[in-house]
């Protein structure tokens, strides 16, 4: 079985790179400074961004080739698994990682608000690809983060060190929305595999097996995280996952209950409602009548 390194502080993530800690609660780490490290399994208690610069010959975006050649960023969140194989070969790796506990945001607003970077909990397969132009935004980022470490730590150290990686943050949300626009074609595919997979799963007796169809289901049958999937269904539709999958039960049920021969309870048990009730609540809630008030101005 495969060793797992965990890696909870600063310091520990430091040491396995051999380069030193300047401050206990965040490190920047220029990879082509520090010796080879052929694989890493490891899960960490802390944020980490890894900017990797890597032809796009040498992996692929699902099924696709990467179109940006001159970065890839990947995000890793507290409690998550990241891994690293070379094949066994001494790759010299270039690029930047930032790494912070998650205790420097206490007291801060980004601690309040670093749920709201969905990028963290994105597969590694969904990593941040830049263009030329955004990777040196990027980079001087990593640099101007870097130089606040270096500085002796003082009453401002902590104000401007979180300062600069909420903005290093919202670049790169910024950067994730353009990358939804200039995959379109890879996301309408998505979306037609949506709409595929609800209509096949209201074509079966999924919903009397499985329940309702939520987010994270679709999600892995799509083979997409949940956040990553729920972003791009937003950013293409304007609507969330669980809104559309709402809407799709609906249009179901607005079918199904014109077939006098089902009872509603029965419409409910068949699309995947555990009580009848929550079937009314729903329907009542998106079309302003109950099931029943509906079928009988049907």
């Amino acid at each position: 079985m495969e060793n797992v390194t965990r890696i909870d502080t600063v310091r520990k993530y430091n040491d396995l790179m051999n380069t030193e800690t300047l401050h206990p609660l965040v490190s920047v780490v220029k990879f082509n400074e520090v010796p080879i490290v052929v694989n890493l399994k490891a899960q960490f208690g802390l944020y980490s961004v890894f900017l990797k610069d890597i032809k796009c010959g040498d992996l692929t975006y699902g099924c696709k080739p990467y179109d940006y050649e001159d970065g890839t960023l990947v995000f890793v969140a507290p409690g998550q698994v990241y891994r690293s194989d070379s094949g066994g070969k001494e790759i010299i790796p270039t690029g930047y990682s930032l790494t912070f506990h998650p205790d420097l945001l206490k007291g801060t607003t980004l601690d309040k608000s670093i749920k709201n970077y969905n990028f963290f909990n994105y597969e590694v397969n969904e990593a941040l690809h830049l263009s030329k132009k955004e990777r040196q935004t990027l980079v001087e980022s990593f640099q101007k983060i870097a130089e606040e470490i270096e500085h002796k730590i003082d009453k401002h150290t902590k104000t401007l060190i979180v300062s600069n990686i909420e903005l290093f943050l919202n670049y790169c949300m910024r950067y994730y929305e353009r990358q939804f626009v200039t995959r379109s074609n890879i996301n309408q595919d998505v979306l037609i595999k949506f709409e595929q997979l609800l209509s096949d799963y209201f074509n079966s007796d999924k919903g009397q097996t499985l329940g309702l169809p939520s987010v994270t289901w679709c999600a892995e049958q799509i083979h997409l995280s949940p956040n990553y999937f729920g972003d791009l269904i937003k950013k293409e539709t304007g609507s969330t996952a669980l809104d559309y999958i709402q809407r799709k039960i609906i249009e179901e049920a607005k079918t199904r209950i014109l077939d006098s021969s089902k009872t509603i309870n029965d419409v409910a048990n068949e699309l995947g409602f555990k009580y009848q009730q929550h079937f009314t609540r729903l329907f009542k809630q998106r079309t302003g009548f109950t099931p029943s008030e509906y079928r009988k101005l049907n």
